[in-house]
């Protein structure tokens, strides 16, 4: 009975603003939505083609004649480049200028400087926008259908494909890996370039779930007086790479102990747990770590819905980022309910630090 006056309460409304509403620009927005599909599509066909290097060689400005020259377009598709380089010069993505003869040079942004050689963003491109990341979507209705079971796909990305996001059979896929290197890498230099007080005063730290040790290796470089180490489970660690000294690695399960260290780094760890589980790791990292006063804290990079500067782009960034993580049977979480898990943990006080898009540095503080 509710849900039908509610119904017919909205039916309502929504017949009075329609009366009102200019609906060219409710029209704009439905297709909007229907088309969104392009963009990425668009992004990933100039980064296959490499349309920002191209442009990049070419001292961050080009032509499409160069540019096709460059990426091996053919002459007689030069018209369907310009429609994909005004797209995207529209969304934000590319810059464009017309010379005095009438030619039109495209230039980078920010955006597309990210995609732009072999330490950039192209591969999360190419994974993100890829079949492997795509096609759950198309089971969504029928996942939200599905009752959880013993028996039962655990994540929208095993109903599609037959396992889990984190199975071992992934390491197969090389577009999924360079991803999550590539991501990582940037992380670690936003952190460390931009946040490094984060790591001052820390004579010890563990990462956990640190996998070959690429972010406590950058730690060890930037501060020589931290001595650190990476746990990760046993098949993980003894495929590490050899030691060299710089960093210690460890075999171990995160739900039974984790080796004393002033700090816990936890990087892209607790998006893949629910709430009770992320409890019982930091109760761990709680026991590893001394007293606040005597610098014992955990760091956490995660996304935090809602902490950083606020606008539209960010907002649907967030929400999209959050989808995905569902799909992968990851969670998104605001900063009222980190806060819950935290004091559940038996944490005191924690501080959040947006870094880099929706991703933040948590200092959380027993």
């Amino acid at each position: 009975m509710l849900c039908s006056k509610v119904r017919m309460a909205l039916v309502h409304e929504t017949e009075e603003v329609s009366s009102h509403e200019d609906m060219v620009g409710a029209f704009a927005l439905l297709y909007h939505h229907v088309f969104s599909f392009i963009k990425p599509m668009a992004l990933k066909c100039v980064v296959d083609l490499g349309i920002p290097d191209a442009i990049h060689r070419r001292g961050g400005a080009a032509t499409l004649s160069c540019i096709a020259a460059d990426t091996g377009v053919h002459a007689t598709r030069i018209p369907d480049l310009r429609c994909l380089m005004k797209l995207l010069t529209t969304s934000g993505l590319f810059g464009a200028a017309t010379t005095a003869d009438g030619e039109v040079v495209y230039t980078l942004t920010a955006a597309s400087s990210l995609v732009v050689g072999p330490r950039g963003l192209s591969n999360i491109v190419r994974f993100e926008a890829g079949p492997v990341s795509v096609t759950p979507f198309f089971d969504m209705p029928a996942w939200l259908r599905t009752a959880p079971a013993p028996d039962a796909p655990k994540s929208l990305f095993e109903l599609t494909h037959g396992r889990s996001r984190w199975d071992p059979a992934n390491a197969d896929d090389d577009t999924m890996n360079d991803a999550a290197f590539a991501e990582s890498q940037l992380l670690i230099e936003a952190v460390l370039s931009d946040h490094g007080d984060v790591f001052r005063g820390l004579t010890s730290l563990v990462d956990v779930g640190g996998g070959h040790g690429s972010f406590a290796k950058a730690v060890a470089t930037a501060f020589p007086n931290i001595k650190c180490a990476v746990m990760d489970l046993p098949h993980v660690v003894a495929d590490a790479p050899i030691a060299d000294g710089s960093v210690q690695f460890i075999a171990g399960n995160m739900f039974e102990s984790i080796p004393p260290a002033d700090a816990v780094l936890l990087k892209y760890v607790l998006h893949c747990w629910g709430e009770d589980d992320c409890v019982k790791i930091l109760r761990r990292c709680k026991d590893a770590i001394p007293a606040r006063d005597a610098g014992g804290k955990v760091i956490i990079t995660e996304m935090v819905l809602g902490s950083g500067p606020r606008d539209r782009n960010v907002a649907e960034t967030e929400e999209m980022h959050s989808l995905f993580l569902t799909c992968i049977s990851g969670v998104g979480r605001e900063e009222h309910e980190w806060k819950k898990i935290f004091s559940d943990a038996g944490f005191s006080d924690y501080k959040i630090t947006p870094v880099m898009g929706p991703i933040s540095v948590i200092e959380v503080y027993p």
